[in-house]
This record gives structure tokens, sequence and C-alpha cells, in this order.
């Protein structure tokens, strides 16, 4: 495969002009006009950050983007899909309180937010995984296979699994709906913690597989408790039972290696990508040791880098993962702590530095093999 272009401008600006014109001007530089927008809907993917987390993307680089669409004659909105875990994302009415709690609505940003698998995380459609070895198929949003062109808009960071959180990641996880994420993650079924079930049978009444059943559970004071139970032999990984449950006590265990994470997440993106346009966008700023869907943010582990775009999102991330490797570490972060510690054994990258349990090599060898992008890139700067 040859290499792909990848357009990539830091953040510095002269007087008088925003770094929201630069981004502009880096888009087009790297050809999204090229795409014919003229009338159809544009699914612009990003993260709007959990409640408490600093480092996301601003609102007005979400506009910046969503205006150059605009320009051409398209239909943008704004979309994620709900996560898995218990926090401000959970189901569509907490996301978008959290969204516009962190700035993005249709003022800030230009254009409508939707949620892309809906109320509960269970909106979604099964797409064909072309060239796939561990997913036939991909459970996908909704509303982002429902658009015409795809948008990736993706804040840079390091991540606690991944190693770091690209555009992949943005793409992969990010656009699979809550029993997508599921799979991803492990074998697809949610499990109770007892301690916090309430036994308001609530999450049955929401089950797709009739799969939840209660039974008394005594306490060490000789108390009976009715606590929820999700047979699995049954479970069909749907998720409604997590977007149901009003006391986070039903949870889906991280059983997967980082390694199949990384491979699956590729594959993800190969059902999201395949077959129509896309573009993709990836800002190196706040590069935070973990993932934005945390409910803080540590300091950044490296210094802000610069705004990239391509049509290839393999090539994208590697470019990314290459400036970093050439940036000089911030001493006051996780990473400088683990760099100046005595037994500090070096890794020879940045993310296995800052976090040594993590895997990223294999999602990026991983999708270039099923033909998402190629790794090999020509990096053309724009001043």
């Amino acid at each position: 495969m040859e290499s792909s272009k990848v357009y990539f401008t830091d953040f510095r600006t002269k007087l008088g002009v925003s770094l929201t014109e630069k981004l502009k001007r880096l888009v087009r530089k790297a050809g999204i006009d090229d795409i014919d927008m003229d009338g159809r809907f544009v699914a612009i993917k990003m993260h709007f950050g959990e409640l408490g987390n600093l480092a996301y993307l601003r609102p007005n680089y979400a506009k910046a983007v969503a205006d150059v669409v605009k320009e051409k004659g398209g239909l943008p909105f704004l979309t994620d899909c709900n996560t898995l875990y218990p926090g401000s994302r959970k189901h569509a009415l907490e996301h978008l309180d959290c969204a516009n709690l962190n700035g993005f609505n249709p003022v800030t940003t230009g254009c409508q937010i939707i949620i892309a698998d809906g109320l509960r995380g269970t909106d979604d459609v099964a797409v064909p995984v072309h060239n796939g070895e561990y997913c036939e198929e991909a459970y996908i949003g909704h509303a982002v296979m429902d658009a015409d062109i795809f948008i990736s808009l993706t804040h840079f960071k390091g991540h606690e699994q991944a190693g770091f959180g690209g555009t992949i990641k943005n793409i992969g996880m990010g656009c699979g709906s809550r029993a997508g994420k599921m799979l991803q993650h492990n074998s697809g079924h949610p499990h109770v913690v007892e301690e916090l079930c309430r036994g308001c049978r609530r999450c049955a009444s929401e089950c797709g597989s009739d799969a939840i059943e209660y039974r008394e559970i005594t306490g060490p004071d000789g108390s009976i408790a009715v606590k929820a139970r999700i047979q699995t032999e049954i479970c069909k990984g749907c998720g409604r039972c997590i977007g149901a449950c009003a006391f986070d006590a039903i949870e889906n265990d991280n059983e997967n290696a980082p390694q199949m994470l990384g491979r699956r997440m590729a594959e993800y993106s190969q059902a999201v990508c395949h077959g129509r346009p896309c573009f993709h966008v990836s800002l190196i700023t706040d590069v935070s040791p973990n993932c934005d869907c945390h409910g803080e943010n540590d300091a950044p582990i490296l210094p802000d880098i610069g705004m990239l775009a391509s049509f290839d999102p393999v090539a994208l991330d590697q470019a990314c993962v290459d400036l970093c490797e050439k940036a000089d570490p911030v001493r006051n972060s996780q990473l400088g702590d683990n760099m100046a510690s005595p037994d500090f054994h070096d890794h020879g990258n940045v993310w296995h530095n800052s976090n040594p349990n993590v895997a990223w090599k294999e999602t990026l060898e991983h999708a270039e093999k099923i033909g998402l992008g190629t790794r090999k890139y020509e990096l053309v700067v724009m001043k």
C-alpha cells in the first residue's frame, strides 16, 4: 500500500489569526473540500468529556469543523454513543446534559447533537466487518451509520488500556453501541454488584433476553434482601440493564487483554468507515495520561504538539504517535514521575513509560492488516 498524506500544523498563530481559523485551513489543505457534502448528513464523531474532566476538546474546535461542512452545503451533527460504565453519559438524557454542561450545544457548535445509539444505548445496527478476523459484524450506533459522510474529531491523549486514545479508538470504541462496547471488551455479558443492588426489578423490566432472575440473600446480621442475578447463558448482551439501573449496580467486566481490545477496535473502525466518504482530524493537546471518560484528568504527560488531518485514520494515528515520541516529557506528570523513579525501566516508548500495562502497536498493526489504512505516511507541514 502506498503511503498516505497526513497534514500537520502546530499551535503557533500570528496576531489576528485564531486557532479555529488555522484548523479550518488545515482541513481544507488536507482535502476535505474534495468530499461532496451538498445536502448530505455528516456525522462528526467526538467525545464530549465526562463531568469533572477538563482535558476534552473545546467546543470551538467542533464548531470550526461543522462550519466547514455547512459552507459545503452539508448537514452536520455532533455525535457519540452512550458509555458502558456508570458515569454521566450512560443514557442519552445524561449524555446530552453532560455535553451541554461541558459547553457543547447548538449555539456553541453551530449544529445539533445526536446520541447515536439512542436513549438506552440499544439503538444500533449490525454492520459487517470487511476483512474482520475477530468480529463478523459490529454493533454500531444507528445515527452514525445513517449519516452519508463520517468525520472523526479526536482528542489524542494517553489511555490506561489502549496506550493512547487516538482516531481508531474514537471511532471503534466510540461508535459502538453498549452491546458493541461489551463485545469489544469481553464476552458481552454484564454482572450485578450485589451490594449496590436494591432489588427494584427495573433491570428485569428492560431486559431484552429475559435473563434476569431474583434471589434472596441473607446478610451477616440475618436480614434478607432480594438481589438480581444475570443468567449469562441466556443473556444476549444488549446492555439495556446497565442503562436501566438507577443505582449503578450492573457492570461489565473488562476481561479482554489490551492486545485483543485494540484489534477489535480496529475492526469496529473498519465497519464504521468502509464504503463511504470519511475524513479524520486529531488534535494533540492536553495529553492527559488517561481517557477523557474519567471524571478527572491528571496533568499532561507531553506538551501541546499540534493539529493533524488525513483521509487515512491509521496513518493519522501513526503520525500522532511519532510526533509524541519526539516530544520532551513534562516533568511534573505521571510520565515524568515514572521516568524520575530510581527503578525506572525504559520501555522505549512514551505510552509504556507512562503506563507499562498497555498495548497499542497491535491496534495499528491489525488496522493496517485488515485494510483500514496504512502506517506509512508523508507528513505535510502547514505553517
